[in-house]
């Protein structure tokens, strides 16, 4: 009998490769029908005239209908899993209503506007710029400034710029849709993860439950929200691949770690550098374990893994982090005013949610008594125990750092301290109501009103994330957006002259904007066209290259010229690329910027000054002057 090479390939090897495939499948499929759940429902808010949330409520009853609807699919979802019933219309429920619950939680609210959370103010600014870049070119370029590589992670930004050059949409358009899109592709993503992992129809509650946390606490930061749904989950897979037996296999869940890392490193630095700790911190555990039960020779098999995850991250992060790392070679990072500067308040104490007097406190509580209740006996309390404790670990090391000029900011893992108690006390509602309902002699009347009060819970706690939410939306409404537009309907602000001044400088440098460079302390100007900047907002999101106080310095000399002559003669000689185009504001004294210096350790971490130029220095015939609104534009001619 002739025996095929197939034949030869032992069933250990075939079974977790077809796993693997069938795993990469159904998160493809899944993903898909989250983009298109999340396109139907923001296309469909977008046709109605809404009232804007901030003066009216009926957005916000809308917003706990749509919940209610989308969680009541869940709950058909889980009930089909439960009884083994059409598997394959509980799976497909489950990815609409995770999906359809972030769409109307976060797309109704902010229904009446073109911005997303936060609008283009402070943080938001920036990231719509760097949305703005992506969309106008593909390359990693710098968000401000020309002539330089991304130094923030571009991989969410490139994705999503993108997709809004083949919509042929605005980057600062496209913010809102794609933020929401991805958060609901991730959480789906998350939600398949999750089934692979535990329990599925478990997996549907839990993924509930850490989705609408996420959406609370973390959704203005779009591109880290999407990490914090899937790092429960990939802590569980990663201590499934560190904490084996030797040669027991789990190698496919130290690959999954290893993407995961290396998407993080893509998307946002600070989780890739807490979730490399915390898989760190695992791998120590993992090898303490083996060495008690089979000895020190065991200790190298969890490190060996834990090494081979780093490569795999390595590799995935060189595909955005080469051309920074290439131009190191011709300059080195700025000494201080880093993004690492940066202490408010609830970086200073260690979070304690399970304290609160709230829905999310006790749920935190319940879950911190899981953890410790269930750390010898269950490889979930394990994992997520391990994140928990890496979060405290990273919190105290950032506070120590204080002392060397920098902090780890701690105070961003916040969210993900309440993803990993909120899905730890998910698995201990679970559980405690398992040993109810055996105390009671399996009551059914016990069971329902469990059912019950888990079920009002998780509406409370979801009605209850607009209103979390609500600084975030109301700034949506009062911004104005790239269309000169207030969504509130009151009188638009400074931007809605942006149009203007856009026309103003394409009539005197009618080259494409990227290749004009433009000095204005008005930067949200640089989030919704993509001119480059010469100085960015300040000094935190600078790119580190780009010798932000030197600039400043240069700046301040520029407006301390003896006349035109001197102060192009300065320009000239710049080390950098100068502006093209100066966008002032008026005032009696001259033109005015107002530009941003870092006075870390103090909080706020940010000062405010003024620059004023003389009129007199562009009464030249090399330089262009017009007023547009409260602007001056300046243009360098020749």
């Amino acid at each position: 009998m002739t025996t095929t090479a197939a034949s030869t390939v032992p069933p250990s090897t075939v079974q977790p490769a077809r796993r693997a495939v069938g795993t990469a499948g159904e998160t493809v499929l899944a993903a898909v029908v989250a983009a298109v759940v999340a396109a139907v429902g923001l296309v469909a808010f977008s046709v109605v005239d809404w009232p804007a949330f901030n003066s009216s409520n009926v957005t916000r009853a809308l917003t706990t209908v749509g919940q209610v609807v989308t969680m009541a699919l869940l709950a058909v979802s889980v009930w089909l899993l439960r009884t083994r019933r059409a598997p394959a219309l509980a799976k497909a429920l489950s990815w609409v209503g995770v999906s359809g619950f972030v769409t109307v939680t976060l797309g109704m609210p902010l229904a009446a506007t073109k911005l997303y959370l936060h609008g283009v103010s402070v943080d938001q600014e920036f990231r719509t710029e760097f949305l703005t870049r992506m969309t106008d070119t593909a390359r990693l370029h710098d968000m401000t400034y020309a002539d330089l590589p991304s130094f923030y992670p571009a991989g969410w930004f490139w994705v999503g710029g993108r997709v809004a050059n083949l919509l042929g949409m605005d980057g600062w358009e496209a913010f809102k849709p794609y933020s929401i899109a991805s958060l609901a592709v991730a959480s789906v993503i998350a939600l398949v993860l999750w089934s692979r992992l535990i329990r599925a129809d478990l997996a549907v509650v839990v993924s509930l439950a850490v989705t609408a946390i996420a959406l609370a606490y973390a959704s203005p930061e779009p591109y880290s929200a999407v990490l914090v749904v899937l790092l429960p989950p990939v802590l569980l897979l990663a201590w499934g691949g560190l904490h084996r037996s030797p040669g027991s296999g789990g190698w496919g869940a130290i690959v999954g770690t290893g993407a995961f890392l290396g998407l993080a490193a893509t998307f946002y630095t600070l989780y890739l550098g807490w979730a490399a700790f915390a898989v760190t911190l695992m791998a120590l555990v993992a090898a303490g374990l083996a060495w008690r039960a089979h000895g020190f020779a065991a200790v190298r098999d969890p490190l060996l893994r834990l090494v081979a995850a780093g490569v795999i991250a390595g590799l995935i992060a060189l595909v955005v982090w080469t051309p920074f790392l290439l131009e190191l070679r011709h300059g080195s990072p700025a000494g201080s005013g880093t993004a690492t500067h940066y202490l408010p308040e609830p970086g200073s104490t260690l979070p304690l949610p399970m304290f609160d007097a709230s829905l999310i406190g006790a749920l935190c509580m319940l879950g911190t008594i899981w953890l410790v209740g269930r750390a010898t006996s269950s490889r979930r309390a394990q994992s997520l125990g391990i994140g928990v404790v890496a979060v405290y670990l990273w919190s105290l090391l950032s506070m120590a750092f204080t002392a060397a000029g920098n902090t780890l900011l701690s105070f961003r893992l916040e969210p993900v301290l309440l993803v990993l108690l909120g899905a730890a006390g998910v698995f201990g509602f679970a559980d405690f109501s398992r040993w109810i309902i055996l105390a009671t002699s399996d009551n059914p009347r016990i069971k329902a009103a469990l059912v019950a009060v888990g079920a009002l819970g998780a509406v409370a706690f979801a009605q209850s994330i607009p209103h979390l939410l609500a600084p975030e939306i109301d700034i949506a409404y009062t911004d104005t957006d790239g269309d000169g537009v207030r969504a509130d309907k009151r009188p638009p602000g400074a931007a809605s002259y942006y149009a203007d001044v856009d026309k103003e400088i394409a009539a005197h440098r009618p080259v494409p904007r990227h290749d004009t460079v433009v000095l204005t302390a008005d930067t949200s100007f640089l989030s919704f066209y993509p001119y480059f900047g010469f100085q960015g907002l300040t000094s935190h999101y600078a790119n580190p290259l780009a010798q932000f106080d030197q600039r400043a310095a240069a700046i301040g000399r520029w407006a301390e010229a003896s006349g035109p002559g001197d102060l192009i003669r300065q320009m000239d000689e710049s080390p950098w690329r100068t502006p093209d185009v100066f966008v002032f504001r008026k005032s009696d004294k001259g033109y005015t910027l107002r530009l941003a210096q870092d006075v870390y350790p103090n909080d706020p971490n940010v000062k405010r000054y003024t620059v004023t130029f003389d009129k007199a220095l562009f009464d030249d015939p090399r330089f262009t002057t017009t007023e547009v609104g409260p602007f001056v534009v300046v243009t360098r001619t020749r």
